[in-house]
């Protein structure tokens, strides 16, 4: 019982990868986690990718899409609030509260001001 971490989104993805298929986890990971389904991963032979994500890379190409208006990144964008209100805004997130899944934080916004955009639904999500 030493687990430091949330597993929930590895262990359902797992679970519910296609055989032969392939796990990727983009980001930070810094825990230890319990009751990780190595026998499924091996039966299954998935394939676990992992790694940082490669923001710089990125950032330049997915901005001009957005600009361009190619793609539209605001389906998921749930709040948004003042600079002043972070650490609020980081509280909901981590602790999954107002189905929060994305804040965006407004500099010069007034101080206290959240603006929840609407509610988040998984059907909103299309899995690939």
């Amino acid at each position: 019982m030493l687990e430091t971490d949330r597993p929930h989104a590895l262990r359902e993805a797992i679970m519910c990868c296609r055989n032969g298929g392939t796990v990727s986890v983009i980001g930070v990971y810094g825990g230890f986690i319990d009751k990780f389904p190595i026998g499924s991963v091996m039966n299954r032979s998935l394939t676990i990718k992992t790694g940082q994500a490669h923001v710089h890379r990125y950032m330049r190409p997915l901005l001009e899409m957005i600009e361009n208006g190619d793609i539209d990144p605001s389906f998921v964008i749930t709040h948004k609030m003042s600079l002043e209100d972070a650490p609020y805004a980081y509280d909901i997130f981590k602790n999954k509260q107002d189905n929060c899944i994305k804040v965006v934080l407004k500099p010069g916004m007034e101080g206290s001001s959240v603006e929840k955009t609407r509610s988040f639904d998984e059907s909103d999500m299309t899995v690939h």
